[in-house]
Parts: structure tokens; sequence; C-alpha cells
């Protein structure tokens, strides 16, 4: 059984944000608005990505613009390492593995 049948699909969608947001900051403003807040993969120095269900992607962009009125969406991807390979950015910016 692939892993995605048991935990479900995953959307991953980037976004440019205000220069001085940072990922605590994000998870807070997100927190604020109630309901079930996307979860936070990377922010930082006007760049971040946000995960949620295929289902979710349009309910995630307008909770980040919400969030941070600033926002764009950028795209949205099945993969991480798509998005990061179309901005160099987001690979720059990557958090470092947890080992």
């Amino acid at each position: 059984m692939a892993v995605k049948e048991k935990r479900g699909r995953r959307r991953y969608v980037a976004f440019t944000v205000r220069e001085d947001m940072r990922k605590e900051t994000l998870i807070s403003s997100l927190r604020k608005l109630g309901g079930d807040p996307p979860y936070v993969i990377q922010c930082g120095e006007g760049w971040a990505i946000l995960r949620c269900s295929p289902e979710d992607v349009d309910d995630t962009i307008s909770q980040m613009k919400d969030a941070d009125p600033s926002s764009v969406s950028l795209r949205t991807s099945g993969t991480l390492r798509t998005l990061r390979g179309m901005y160099s950015e987001l690979e720059r910016l990557r958090p470092p593995k947890k080992r």
C-alpha cells in the first residue's frame, strides 16, 4: 500500500510574503483566523510554502490572503521538489534536514 493511500494526498502552495514575515509570525496569524490552519513548511525572506489537502487549496490561499494581505500565491504542486526546483530562493531558504 502506498503512503498516500494511508495519509492522503497533499498539495504544496508557494507564496511571496512580506520580507519581515517569519514562520512563527505566520503560524500565529493563521491560528488567529480560527478553523484548521494549513501547515507551514517554511517561511522567510519574502517566501513561504504551505501544505494542505487537494480539496483545501482554495481555502489555504484565502487564509493566507487574510493572514498577510500582501501575499501572492505563485504555484501549487504535489511535491516540494518541484516547487523548489522552479524557485531557487525556496531551495536556498530550505530548512536543514531533521536527523
